[in-house]
């Protein structure tokens, strides 16, 4: 498979101004307290957040146990569910998407340590019985966290997992991508990658797209990151004059 690139976006509603994002990423990685101080902050404001009235007494799983703060990847899912992260209170953990997740995460030669994880909507949309989908209004009213993170953080590389999450991205830099188009491809935008995942839910993997399908999907994000690590320079390479 071919990754398909598409052209450039800028990146700055909901509090994103990502321009010249690769020094950023090196500025906050040599200053780790701020960092850690401002996500806090940010964490704290979601845990006080009842802009949603379905959503008002679920608590907002954001926190340390999301990942890192300078990670290779970031990934976004739909929203908490209520077997996994809404019980466990860490992202894709704990339910049968969480363990299949975990797997493709293992077979790209990732680990949690090393990614973040976040959600479109981040509490959890589900009754006593089911889960259910985030509401339009809902994933736009949590676009304001899910901006500020990507601001913050400022990662080479996002991969949304699920059609859900590729939307709330959508409401932040206006793409009109279809995920049936575009997943497991890779696309460049002005401040970091996008790789297009299918959700690893036992629904869609019956029915859309199999283990070995988003297996193929997860090396191809294993590529990106790879290709998206600044390059060392050779041994006795002059430097450029400029």
């Amino acid at each position: 498979m071919v990754p398909r690139r598409c052209g450039f976006r800028t990146v700055q509603r909901h509090g994103i101004n990502m321009t010249n994002a690769p020094s950023q990423r090196r500025l906050r990685r040599s200053n780790q307290p701020e960092l850690a101080s401002r996500f806090a902050t940010l964490a704290q404001e979601a845990a006080l957040c009842r802009a949603c009235p379905r959503l008002a007494e679920r608590g907002a799983v954001l926190g340390p146990p999301n990942g890192s703060l300078t990670p290779r990847v970031l990934f976004i899912g739909e929203a908490p569910g209520r077997r996994g992260a809404d019980r466990t209170r860490v992202p894709f953990h704990g339910d049968a998407s969480g363990r299949c997740f975990e797997y493709l995460l293992a077979s790209a030669g990732l680990t949690r340590e090393e990614v973040f994880i976040t959600n479109a909507v981040l509490c959890c949309p589900a009754d006593d019985a089911r889960n259910h989908p985030p509401t339009t209004a809902e994933v736009r009213q949590c676009g304001r966290f899910l901006g500020r993170t990507l601001d913050m953080l400022r990662p080479p590389v996002v991969a949304t997992v699920g059609a859900i999450a590729l939307r709330s991205l959508g409401y932040l830099i206006k793409h009109r991508w279809h995920l049936s188009e575009v997943s497991g491809t890779i696309i460049r935008l002005q401040d970091f990658l996008l790789v297009p995942l299918y959700h690893p839910s036992p629904r869609v993997l019956h029915t859309v797209r199999s283990q070995s399908q988003q297996e193929a999907d997860f090396q191809i994000l294993a590529r990106c990151i790879q290709a998206s690590r600044p390059r060392k320079p050779r041994a006795g390479a002059r430097p450029t004059a400029t």
